[in-house]
């Protein structure tokens, strides 16, 4: 395989989803140790450049907004800009046919990715996907062609002591105490239902975890998953629903003064796993060798024939996720909090 002899100058393009720029955000960092008097610059929608803003090996940011209305304007925006910055490597994070279609408009000579959506032809460093092993790992493996010895992934998400006060200011204005336990509960997943565990199930886990006086339970989730946490929360004392209502890094504040969090496979269950707090993970259809927490966690999946099946929607009886009793769930939490 062909590789560049001369890199000044590297252009990455982040992923779409906040879980997987979480688990690519040791990434940059690993570049830097391949070429460490490169310039790296970064390109992403504004969400994930404000995640991953203090991630180490990041020189610039280009960023760009994904409202439909935009697009357009976006695309040929960044694309001009690219033209001009004349990028030595384009390694692409992302999966898509655009994004590398957009690499080779901007005249990168060196188009580095994944083999997917028929866009090999757009890329000349092609490195084959593996399904059998972890999608960290799989980040990592995009720079083997380099042949550097790159250490274990550490995820980077920090969160900075400013962010930390202020969001500890604004529990305490809706009557949170530092002494009291917090549980963070995720209901929801941006990929679909079928990787949901049902509200009922929710419901009742609130319900035990309920029974300490001392703990306060917080809901988190975007817009459209604020009825949901409504739903989940409306019988319950000490329940507070902030889906919708933070910003990321305000959720990363948030999850960071957790004492536990509780959530499906989705974004803020990568988040809560790169901040180390204590973290049960819900699993039905999908595959937690692959995008599982990475580091210290308690996975729950149950063994099922159809799982994973990588659905949206469950065609069946959405076994994966029944199987899953809000008591053995509850069980854990008992013990990660010490109650």
């Amino acid at each position: 395989m062909k590789l560049p002899t001369t890199v000044d100058s590297i252009l990455i393009r982040c992923p779409n989803w906040i879980g997987d720029a979480v688990m690519s955000s040791f990434f940059f960092s690993d570049v830097k140790r391949i070429f460490p008097n490169a310039m790296v610059t970064a390109l992403a929608h504004d969400p994930i450049a404000e995640l991953l803003q203090d991630v180490d090996g990041i020189d610039r940011w280009i960023t760009f907004s994904r409202e439909k209305k935009r697009r357009a304007e976006e695309e040929k925006r960044v694309l001009s800009f690219l033209k001009s910055q004349r990028f030595d490597l384009g390694i692409l994070l992302t999966h898509s046919f655009s994004s590398a279609w957009m690499f080779w408009r901007a005249n990168i000579p060196w188009r580095l990715g994944l083999k997917a959506h028929f866009r090999s032809f757009l890329l000349n460093i092609r490195i084959a996907p593996s399904h059998e092993q972890h999608d960290v790992l799989s980040y990592q493996n995009l720079l083997s062609p380099f042949g550097v010895s790159l250490p274990q992934p550490v995820l980077q998400i920090a969160v900075r002591p400013e962010e930390l006060m202020a969001m500890q200011q604004s529990l305490q204005q809706i009557g949170i105490q530092q002494d009291q336990h917090v549980v963070i509960v995720n209901p929801g997943a941006a990929f679909g239902l079928a990787k949901c565990w049902p509200q009922e199930y929710f419901q009742r886990l609130c319900e035990l975890l309920q029974r300490n006086p001392e703990t306060v339970l917080i809901g988190i989730g975007d817009a459209k998953g604020r009825q949901t946490v409504e739903t989940i929360f409306q019988k319950f004392p000490r329940c507070h629903n902030l889906a919708g209502k933070t910003s990321i890094r305000e959720l990363v504040a948030l999850i960071s003064l957790s004492d536990l969090v509780i959530s499906n496979d989705s974004g803020p269950m990568h988040i809560a796993a790169a901040v180390r707090k204590p973290l049960i993970a819900l699993f039905g259809s999908t595959n937690p060798l692959r995008t599982g927490p990475w580091g210290q966690a308690t996975v729950i999946q149950k063994k099922v024939p159809c799982s994973p099946c990588y659905l949206r929607e469950c065609p069946k009886n959405f076994c994966c996720m029944k199987s899953i009793t809000p008591d053995e769930v509850f069980m854990h939490a008992q013990q990660m909090l010490s109650l």
